[in-house]
């Protein structure tokens, strides 16, 4: 399959879909952090380039709800992060998965197919990961392991430890690698994906 990886510069879930024998591309404004097939700039740009699967990875920075507190100031930001969403799921590719943490899309477009974590998937931390799909499966669990560490922040909220050891937004940003793998390892096998379903638009 072609397959598009959308908003990913680390190059995790487009490897894991090369592994499966598969023709994957990655896509970010931002350069890939491992050599392989990337194409620097607007996914806009590629979208209809006639791909058959799409996992898409999109900013979490306007829509996270542990941001809420500054929702107030930030509509238009909100607003055309929500836009982008939107056309990620009207695409043309017949299949589709779209990836955030806890988000503002469950409430402004549709609730998610399904919520995972790190540690069902073999990395022991917890992290809620929303996927939305289109004519794929769920993903199934690979290796349940323990939670991780957590610690209690100055004001007083209980925090995984691995987001307090991460450096920067890149770092909370990355995909785990047992997802990464999942994805590729599951929605790059063809012999179990539902036949695809035409979708009408949402909007």
């Amino acid at each position: 399959m072609r397959v598009l990886v959308a908003c990913e510069y680390s190059g995790k879930t487009r490897d894991s879909f090369i592994r499966n024998g598969h023709d994957a591309i990655s896509c970010d404004f931002l350069p890939t952090e491992r050599p392989g097939k990337h194409y620097q700039g607007d996914v806009r740009d590629i979208i209809n380039d006639g791909f058959e699967l799409m996992v898409a990875h999109p900013s979490c920075q306007h829509l996270a709800c542990s941001g809420a507190k500054h929702f107030y100031r930030k509509h238009k930001e909100q607003k055309e992060a929500l836009d982008f969403v939107r056309m990620l799921m009207n695409c043309n590719i017949p299949r589709w998965c779209i990836e955030n943490p806890i988000s503002v899309i469950s409430s402004a477009i549709r609730p998610p197919d399904q919520i995972i974590q790190p540690y069902e998937y073999g990395d022991p931390f917890q992290k809620s990961t929303c996927l939305w799909l289109k004519n794929l499966p769920l993903l199934r669990p690979t290796k349940i392991v323990d939670k991780g560490e957590f610690y209690i922040s100055p004001s007083g909220k209980k925090l995984p430890a691995w987001y307090s050891n991460s450096k920067n937004w890149k770092d909370r940003s990355r995909t785990f690698d047992g997802i990464s793998n999942a994805f590729g390892d599951q929605f790059g096998n063809e012999s179990r994906l539902p036949t695809p379903v035409e979708q009408l638009s949402l909007f």
